[in-house]
């Protein structure tokens, strides 16, 4: 019988630097790639603007494993069961994926990689999408950081692991489309418009950004007029593009062009927040659902389905809040600043639990991802292990003023005025107030 080895992809729609797929071809023999949507229900099920994206990424990266003699099964259902049942179907020896890292995700995989042991079948993971591993990474206590400076100083303290090359295949395939559509809603198509998705989109995207806005990003990254930001992010949550890939791009652009080193840095910084949050999510319990810092638990939200829904859709009557709504609802997207922002008016000024705004960014962010989209949620809401304190609620009046200055971002997703649903003066009395209390 020949030898067949199954690549389970996750969070990894890539070719290059993608560990377990060069392990898979490394063996010999046939590699049979699958991807599940799995119903399994102690998993947090995609949002729609996700399901959208990866219908799109996977058709591309189907593409592209056809050019290599791979062919990508798309599968549904209970993931133990069903990747046992794809083993057996294809008589594979071997079972080969990249890690993950929320406790959920980690439990299954642990139980899928005993079960084949069991079975006889070799089952080996390898390093996921990230700088670091999280539990490759600690204080000089031996503890998990809980403080992102420090973090920051020894992750860029390490030697980084180069990204591997990206693999040859054997003999091309006729290329094919993924038919298993993610349940996509209706509004989600509109994205399309605003989006080119893949690997190979996700590699121009950097490269445009290390050889242009990079040099302006530390100054200009704040005004969300300006398209001065990498929009990295969607890649990056789904391993179009892998951490390890940008962080070495933008080291050898250090070298090329020393002059934008101050730059490069910031960028680097922000991408090991996103590690950050990862090393949060696997050291704690849920942080889409638990306040990393107990006591908030006890804090008194307010209910207001009429203040949520206004919020939502845009119509709270504070211009640049309103602005990043609608640019969420129409490109599922939304610029950082406008994002604390909006986050900021949600718990501070209208006192709405942060898990009623993290759960709408989760279904309408293109870039929804299971550790930055609550981690930086609990930020805001001073909730989180590196937060904001809780006294810090911006004024979204004054920084409209400041990074808006021209309006011309207002204008473009929320021209009409309308009245205030809430007096920020007012509204930040009460949030002092209700946080103090915890």
């Amino acid at each position: 019988m020949p030898y067949t080895t199954l690549l389970w992809l996750r969070n990894d729609l890539r070719i290059a630097d993608n560990p377990a797929l060069r392990a898979a071809l490394g063996r010999g023999g046939t590699v049979v790639a699958i991807h599940l949507n799995e119903t399994d229900p102690s998993l947090r099920q995609r949002g729609a603007a996700s399901r959208w994206w990866l219908h799109q990424s996977l058709n591309s990266l189907a593409d592209n494993l056809a050019k290599r003699g791979i062919r990508l099964e798309t599968l549904e259902g209970p993931a133990e069961a069903t990747v046992v049942a794809a083993v057996a179907r294809h008589g594979a020896q071997a079972v080969v994926w990249n890690r993950r890292y929320a406790p959920a995700e980690r439990e299954i995989d642990a139980a899928i990689k005993q079960r084949l042991t069991d079975d006889g079948i070799s089952a080996t993971s390898y390093p996921g999408n990230v700088l670091v591993e999280p539990f490759d990474i600690e204080t000089k206590a031996g503890f998990p950081y809980g403080v992102f400076t420090p973090f920051w100083n020894a992750l860029r303290a390490r030697d980084i692991a180069a990204p591997i090359a990206t693999p040859e295949g054997g003999s091309p395939l006729v290329p094919q489309t993924v038919d298993r559509a993610y349940r996509t809603p209706a509004w989600a198509r509109k994205l399309a418009q605003h989006w080119s998705i893949g690997e190979a989109p996700a590699r121009e995207r950097l490269m445009a950004f290390l050889d242009g806005d990079v040099a302006t990003y530390p100054e200009r990254r704040d005004f969300p007029a300006d398209a001065s930001t990498s929009k990295l992010s969607p890649h990056l949550a789904f391993g179009e593009i892998s951490a390890r890939q940008v962080w070495h791009a933008a080291r050898m652009q250090m070298d090329r062009a020393p002059e934008r080193s101050e730059a490069l840095q910031k960028f680097l910084s922000e991408l090991a927040w996103r590690d950050f949050h990862i090393h949060q999510l696997y050291h704690r319990p849920d942080i889409a659902t638990v306040p990393m810092q107990p006591r908030f638990a006890a804090l008194e939200w307010r209910t207001s389905a009429n203040d949520l829904r206004a919020w939502q859709r845009g119509e709270t009557g504070i211009p640049i809040v309103d602005a990043g709504m609608r640019e969420l609802w129409e490109t599922g997207f939304m610029q950082n600043r406008v994002r604390m922002l909006v986050a900021s008016l949600l718990t501070k000024n209208l006192l709405l639990d942060w898990r009623l705004g993290e759960a709408w960014f989760w279904d309408c962010l293109v870039d929804a991802d299971e550790a930055s989209n609550p981690g930086n949620w609990q930020w805001v809401a001073g909730c989180g292990n590196d937060a904001a304190p809780y006294f810090r609620i911006f004024n979204p009046v004054t920084q409209a003023e400041k990074f808006d200055p021209d309006g011309s971002y207002v204008r473009r997703w929320a021209p009409e005025p309308r009245t205030p649903i809430v007096d920020l003066k007012a509204s930040r009395e009460r949030a002092l107030a209700a946080f103090g209390a915890v």
